[in-house]
């Protein structure tokens, strides 16, 4: 089929809204695949490796396989557009789904993490999906357009965890090792977004971005001045609330675990989780607008609030499930502002040609720091338990406030 990309005449507004109905709808079904990873990870960890201790890896694992293949994942959007890119990342989870499915009928955890891993890898395209909705963006949308496709993952983020419960009961049903009937509306989600992608989204929107920059078209996308410091407190702001959001979140099904009854836990990390990823997805679009309007630095600090908020409830209503749960709500919503805001200051201080590289470093950055963070709070809920997790995952919201502080100086 040939690409529209190449035609003499494009209507890049008309392109962009496609553009971004197609990715808000990817957005969708990959979510289903993330929630139930979220969810189920950490739970899967700790029954395969016999230790509570050692469930951080779960999250480290997904997060390190999308902090690995980032930059080629970038670098392949760059040369070939966001359409193979984000198909590359769909290939990649679908095989991680078999892998885990597998591991946990062996139980073998280091094969676990393997499949985990390369869920994380899909999930590496997932966060490159935002930046595809800004390639054609203009500047007084492009906040607004980011987190609307960062809000469609809130239908699958949500119904993701949602499924665990049912998932139990089928998996059960055909023989499905424990823990892993969810897993099977994840491949079928991850199998139709990879249909989508591949099938739908033309013209590619990137292609198209560098078709016309190349061509000095200013009428949607403007040229750029280069601001490097800018980019790097973006990238840093990005990466901070990152690992604050997952090395929390990371820990809480394992801390629910003992604070709820047994046969009550999957219902409740199920439930706790999706409200979690709705706090992550459900108000972005909120956010967006409030970056276009107010600035995009006043939300990332807005985001900081937020996240310390949360962190003061989970410090203080380590015991309480109804404490937990608002802690998860406050987590994601502060996650949400500043990775929107984010996401969108990197974006508009970096030419259209560096952009790919940059947005790669900075998914790269997130996700490693979080793959560290959520090994570290394994070790930390152990010796601090929850509340003391909660007080150590301050630091990086204060080191975000005080990097504002400095740019904002410098501008």
């Amino acid at each position: 089929m040939p690409d529209p990309t190449t035609s003499a005449a494009v209507d890049v507004a008309l392109v962009q809204r496609r553009t971004v109905r197609v990715l808000a709808a990817g957005q969708v079904l990959t979510g289903v695949a993330f929630g139930s990873t979220l969810s189920l990870g950490a739970l899967l960890a700790a029954d395969l490796s016999g230790q509570e201790a050692l469930s951080g890896f779960a999250t480290a694992a997904v997060t390190l396989g999308a902090a690995l293949t980032a930059i080629p994942l970038a670098r392949l959007a760059a040369a070939r557009g966001r359409r193979f890119a984000l198909s590359t990342g769909n290939v990649a989870a679908l095989i991680g789904i078999a892998v885990v499915i597998v591991a946990a009928a062996l139980r073998l955890f280091p094969l676990l993490l393997v499949g985990i891993a390369l869920i994380g890898a899909g999930n590496a395209g997932t966060l490159q999906a935002r930046f595809a909705a800004t390639d054609l963006a203009s500047t007084t949308r492009r906040g607004r357009d980011l987190a609307t496709v960062v809000w469609a993952t809130t239908v699958g983020g949500v119904v993701g965890p949602l499924l665990l419960a049912p998932g139990e009961v089928l998996g059960a049903g055909i023989g499905m090792p424990r823990l892993t009937g969810a897993y099977l509306f994840s491949f079928a989600a991850q199998a139709c977004a990879l249909a989508l992608y591949v099938l739908v989204l033309r013209p590619d929107p990137l292609l198209l971005a560098q078709r016309r920059d190349r061509a000095h078209a200013a009428t949607v996308v403007d040229a750029v001045a280069d601001r490097p410091a800018v980019a790097r407190y973006a990238m840093f702001a990005v990466a901070a609330s990152h690992v604050t959001m997952a090395s929390v979140m990371a820990m809480t099904p394992v801390h629910l675990s003992h604070i709820v009854a047994p046969d009550a836990v999957t219902l409740a990390v199920g439930v706790t989780i999706a409200l979690h990823v709705f706090g992550m997805y459900g108000l972005s679009p909120v956010f967006g607008i409030l970056a276009d309007r107010v600035g995009r630095i006043p939300v990332v600090l807005l985001g900081q609030v937020l996240l310390a908020a949360a962190l003061a409830v989970a410090a203080m209503l380590p015991w309480s499930q109804a404490g937990v749960l608002v802690a998860l709500v406050l987590l994601g919503l502060g996650w949400s502002a500043a990775t929107v805001a984010g996401s969108a200051l990197l974006t508009e201080v970096t030419p259209v040609a560096a952009r790919p590289r940059r947005q790669g470093r900075s998914d790269t950055l997130m996700t490693a720091c979080a793959a560290v963070g959520s090994v570290l709070a394994g070790v930390i809920l152990n010796i601090a338990g929850y509340g003391g997790l909660a007080l150590w995952a301050l630091l990086p919201v204060a080191a975000v406030c005080v990097g504002a502080v400095a740019v904002r100086s410098r501008r």
